[in-house]
């Protein structure tokens, strides 16, 4: 018998994007879903859209909630699945992606967690750029190599041991729960684009866009104290440092901020060359922002142009 796949979508106010991401749901070819949607109690006709599918919804609600962190927590707790995702009310599933996340699931049952690769696409849907990963696993989450949350299922027991998500984060709350599955399973990169992640003005990786950096470093931290990473942190604490800088300057790029995100690179470099030369695209386009030489009218044109950019770095056309 095909295992129960839960999935389960927490949405505020996002009525221009809901309609797809469930749709994107509900027309997987996988059928043995269950679908639970947790809805902060919008006011923009979400519950109406909601309504439309409520024959195809195994559970949902609408009513306030203490973030999006309390409101994924709530669909987890009641998702009955033995694989289970989250997809966030803006960002989509490519077809036959639960098809796919099953079959690997079952053909390696020592897998408690997978992620696939990501597309970034704008508010219309179109690509504006492709988020590649590789096979990465505690270390390198500790370093802050972001997996794309769509892409990312894992298996109930494995969410049973690790717990729910930590609602003082509100930016990494998924980050954070990767690190704390990964150090309790395996975890395995699946070579295929599985989701879409959307980028909009009101999207909280651009709105909030400053609040990120601070995140990834009171998660070092964490790290510090956490049973799982303690011990494997003094190795790699620079590394670990350099890793958090290139999340701050990465969203505070985002945020318009050329010059603090640019010096912020510099950091990374500093505490340790070889991360942050991973991202020294986005350094040069840092200064060249801070400076006037580029300007971009919002984050999904600038993620264009830095798609290009590194694209003449790396050779390719």
């Amino acid at each position: 018998m095909q295992p129960v796949v839960s999935i389960v979508t927490p949405s505020f106010n996002q009525a221009p994007f809901l309609e797809a991401t469930i749709t994107s749901v509900l027309n997987q070819t996988y059928s043995n879903l269950e679908y639970l949607i947790v809805d902060g109690g919008s006011t923009d006709g979400s519950q109406e859209i909601i309504k439309k599918y409520l024959k195809q919804i195994a559970w949902w609600v609408s009513e306030a909630d203490c973030g999006q962190a309390d409101a994924i927590n709530k669909g987890l707790k009641r998702a009955q699945g033995e694989i289970i995702g989250w997809l966030n009310s803006d960002d989509l599933y490519l077809q036959g992606t639960l098809e796919i996340v099953v079959d690997f699931f079952q053909s390696h049952p020592e897998v408690g967690l997978v992620f696939g690769d990501v597309l970034a696409v704008d508010e219309c849907g179109e690509t504006i750029n492709t988020l590649r990963y590789a096979d990465y696993h505690l270390e390198d989450l500790m370093e802050f190599r972001i997996i794309g949350q769509p892409a990312v299922f894992f298996r109930r027991e494995v969410l049973e041991k690790s717990g729910l998500l930590d609602l003082s984060y509100h930016y990494l709350l998924d980050h954070q729960l990767w690190i704390r599955m990964a150090g309790i399973t395996t975890m395995r990169h699946i070579p295929q684009f599985l989701a879409a992640a959307r980028f909009h003005a009101g999207a909280k990786n651009v709105a909030a866009a400053e609040q990120f950096g601070q995140e990834a470093y009171r998660m070092v931290e964490w790290m510090r104290r956490y049973e799982k990473t303690s011990t494997i942190l003094p190795a790699i604490e620079k590394k670990v440092l350099a890793g958090a800088c290139l999340i701050d300057g990465r969203y505070l790029l985002d945020g318009r901020k050329g010059w603090a995100a640019f010096k912020t690179y510099g950091r990374s470099i500093l505490l340790h060359p070889a991360t942050g030369f991973r991202e020294f695209h986005r350094m040069l386009y840092a200064l060249a922002a801070s400076v006037g030489i580029v300007r971009v009218k919002n984050v999904v044109e600038r993620r264009r142009k830095m798609n290009t950019i590194k694209a003449k770095i790396s050779g390719k056309k």
